[in-house]
């Protein structure tokens, strides 16, 4: 049952659900739900996973939790008052989730500026949107086509990270897709401010030296990548980091997917990690 999308070729979540339930389904999957892996571990040629369920035994493992484990957020985050709502911006659902009043977004990505927006049309908030640099802008779409319509078929989210356009995609800055936020600060119904520097009670303080007494607060300040549950010590460099050659790890019968440029820009995002899934899965079956 293929993905039928829409009109960008771009599924809802909702779609992507039921593929992949009914896909188990006819494919009698083995998935285990509401399991946590506490750690993984190597023996000679066999890998022992621990979970909460049990330990699950294998001579191959791909993983495939990306890089997004850990939040990110500030430790002077823990110095405001226990009267302010804190939220991840992944766990901020909707705007039912706050106190009517002033609420700061730290951090311009994607994800802080669709917040803002979304804030912004709410009467009883006053935004504000906390940057530690310039926000560029780029188009959402172009001529009503998802902007990641021309990025797949010009080939320039799966062009190879050692390739020219790669090395030159690769040291763009992030954009913020849609002029929705531009617009609004414009308009004033969202206000800039420098990046946050510290808190204190009901205030976030800015590098500027300005502050904002507030009463939510919403951290998109990005995630942390945690992969100490490896127990696997020849998996990573000096530093701690993951070794791997496009996926691949030097550890026999060891793989990832979803890790930031692997192959390319599209390895950590849902429209293209399978180009990378698939060739993972090749690797496995050959070995």
């Amino acid at each position: 049952m293929p993905l039928r999308g829409n009109e960008n070729g771009l599924p809802n979540k909702d779609e992507i659900a039921d593929y992949f339930e009914s896909y188990a389904t006819q494919m009698h999957l083995p998935i285990k739900l509401n399991c946590l892996i506490t750690r993984l571990s190597k023996q000679d040629e066999v890998y022992y996973t621990e979970t909460n369920d049990g330990i699950i035994v294998s001579r191959n493992i791909i993983v495939a939790t990306g890089p997004f484990q850990t939040k990110n957020v500030p430790p002077f985050a823990k110095s405001l008052s226990e009267n302010i709502v804190q939220l991840h911006s992944s766990e901020y659902k909707n705007i039912s989730q706050l106190l009517p009043g002033t609420t700061v977004v730290v951090g311009g990505g994607n994800s802080g500026a669709q917040i803002a927006v979304e804030l912004a049309s709410d009467d009883r908030q006053t935004v504000y949107i906390s940057i530690a640099r310039n926000i560029t802008f780029r188009p959402l779409h172009i001529m009503k086509r998802s902007i990641f319509w021309y990025f797949e078929k010009l080939g320039v989210l799966r062009a190879s990270a050692d390739r020219m356009v790669g090395k030159w995609f690769r040291n763009q800055p992030e954009y913020v897709y849609g002029y929705e936020l531009k617009e609004l600060i414009t308009q004033g119904k969202v206000n800039m401010r420098p990046r946050a520097v510290n808190a204190i009670d009901d205030r976030i303080q800015y590098e500027d030296g300005s502050e904002t007494r507030i009463d939510n607060i919403i951290w998109a300040t990005g995630f942390k990548q945690n992969d100490g549950w490896i127990d696997i010590h020849t998996a990573f460099d000096s530093k701690g980091g993951i070794i791997h050659e496009r996926g691949v790890s030097p550890v026999a019968g060891l793989y990832y997917v979803g890790l930031p440029w692997q192959t390319s820009r599209g390895s950590a995002l849902l429209g293209w990690v399978k180009y990378d899934a698939q060739k993972i899965v090749s690797h496995v079956i050959q070995r």
